[in-house]
This record gives C-alpha cells, sequence and structure tokens, in this order.
C-alpha cells in the first residue's frame, strides 16, 4: 500500500497515519517529523529550513522532494508507505508523483482528511500547550492555515482528477476517522481488501 494523507494543520494527519502504518504493515513517513528531526540534529538541512518552520512558511519545494524521495526508497518502505505531509504545492505534487511514477513507488490512493478550521485552531492550541511546540503559536497557526489554503488546496483536485481521492470527515472520533479511511480505501482499492 501505497498511500499520500493529506489534511490542514491539526487534522490529525499523524495520528491517522500510524495508525494506517500499522493496519497495511508499511512505514509512516511524516516529512514534518523529517524536517525538526534535521533541525534538532543541526544538520545543514536542518540549519536551511529551522527559520522557515519557526515562521510556518513552507520549506522548498526541492529539498523536500529530495527527502521523500530518500524516504520512499529505503529498503523499509520497499512494501510501500504511508506518506504524511506531502505533497504540500503542485510543484511537489506533479514531480514528486513523476519521479515517484518513474521508480515504481507512485502513491496509489490519496487520503484528504477535509477539518473545520476553527476546530483545528483550538487543537493545534491545545497540542502547543501540551506538547511545548515553539512552531504552534496563535499567530504562527493562523499563517499555516493561509499558507494551507492557498498552496495545498489545489493538491487535492489533482489526485481527485487522477481518480486517487478519497475524502473523509477528518472531525470524527479517532477510530472513526481510521474505519471510514479502510473502507473507502478498499472500495477504490479492492486488492487490499485483506487488510
Amino acid at each position: 500500500m501505497r498511500l499520500v494523507l493529506l489534511a490542514p494543520p491539526g487534522a490529525g494527519k499523524g495520528t491517522q497515519g500510524a495508525r494506517l502504518a500499522e493496519i497495511f504493515g508499511v512505514p509512516h513517513i511524516a516529512t514534518g517529523d523529517l524536517l525538526r528531526e534535521h533541525v534538532t540534529r543541526g544538520t545543514e538541512i536542518g540549519q536551511r529550513i529551522g527559520a522557515q518552520l519557526d515562521d510556518g512558511e513552507l520549506v522548498s519545494d526541492d529539498l523536500v522532494l529530495d527527502m521523500v524521495r530518500e524516504a520512499i526508497t529505503a529498503p523499509e518502505a520497499d512494501a510501500g508507505y504511508i506518506l504524511d505531509g506531502y505533497p504540500r504545492t503542485m510543484k511537489q505534487a506533479i514531480e514528486g508523483s513523476a519521479q515517484a511514477e518513474a521508480l515504481g513507488k507512485g502513491a496509489q490512493v490519496a487520503v484528504y482528511l477535509a477539518a473545520d478550521e476553527d476546530e483545528l485552531e483550538r487543537r493545534l492550541l491545545q497540542r502547543a500547550q501540551e506538547q511545548g511546540r515553539g512552531d504552534d503559536n496563535e499567530q504562527v497557526i493562523r499563517r499555516r492555515l493561509q499558507t494551507y489554503r492557498r498552496e495545498t488546496s489545489p493538491v487535492i483536485d489533482y489526485y481527485r482528477e487522477r481518480g486517487l481521492l478519497v475524502e473523509v470527515d477528518g472531525m470524527q472520533p479517532i477510530e472513526a476517522v481510521t474505519r471510514d479511511i479502510v473502507e473507502k480505501v478498499k472500495v477504490l482499492r479492492p486488492e487490499e481488501s485483506t487488510i
């Protein structure tokens, strides 16, 4: 199973990504975690992206594309992947799809978690308090949601036009969201009916 998770910040991509990875038996590749790991380790990549993350901006497409390509071609992703937080721009979607398909690693389905922005802002502020995340203050959250609307929303239509999109109400309880995703993936990809 090669699945892409699309959703605004705070809609539950990380939670669902981990649950789906366990169900499908593939790695959960969270680009946000990969980027933060580079920042924490102080790598060259981390130094270049740290300021962008702190400001709620998107990291450059080329840099993210390189990181994702490396992750989906790693041996642990031979059986597939759950890709969380990528693609975030049309350039990433188009170039990433072309590269992944050339490697025989193209996404088979894209899951969009639809969510209410007021609820997302509340969730993100709560997460910031609970986890002490400096990248989740009120001003940055609003900027991240605006950036999402501008840059990432068109990606949803890209997958819809390719016949790969599954839309799920991300405001449901966690278990219900997971159940809906699995059921809708089964409809779109009947060969996955053994899950």
